[in-house]
């Protein structure tokens, strides 16, 4: 499913509009990147919580040649389901 799907599957189970459905949609991604870029997490409960979380510095190698290739240290967002989402899919 992507997101043109959701936004259709959303619009015909609450009989609003696709724009009204998109227009929120993108209003609550929008919310979960701030939230996320800030540092602060973001639960939805029954569903999961979304987080930021720093990856320190590393060294890997590159497959091809086999060179060190130092990876600096970034924030990188993460998803952990639910109990209820996770029962569901099980």
């Amino acid at each position: 499913m992507n997101k043109q799907d959701l936004v259709n599957a959303v619009a015909s189970k609450t009989g609003a509009t696709k724009k009204m459905v998109a227009d929120v949609l993108d209003a609550v991604l929008d919310a979960v990147m701030s939230s996320l870029k800030k540092g602060d997490s973001v639960t939805l409960t029954g569903f999961g919580t979304f987080r930021a979380v720093h990856q320190k510095e590393s060294m890997k190698r590159n497959p091809k040649t086999n060179a060190p290739v130092r990876v600096p240290a970034k924030n990188v967002p993460r998803f952990r389901a639910g109990k209820q989402f996770r029962e569901m899919v099980a």
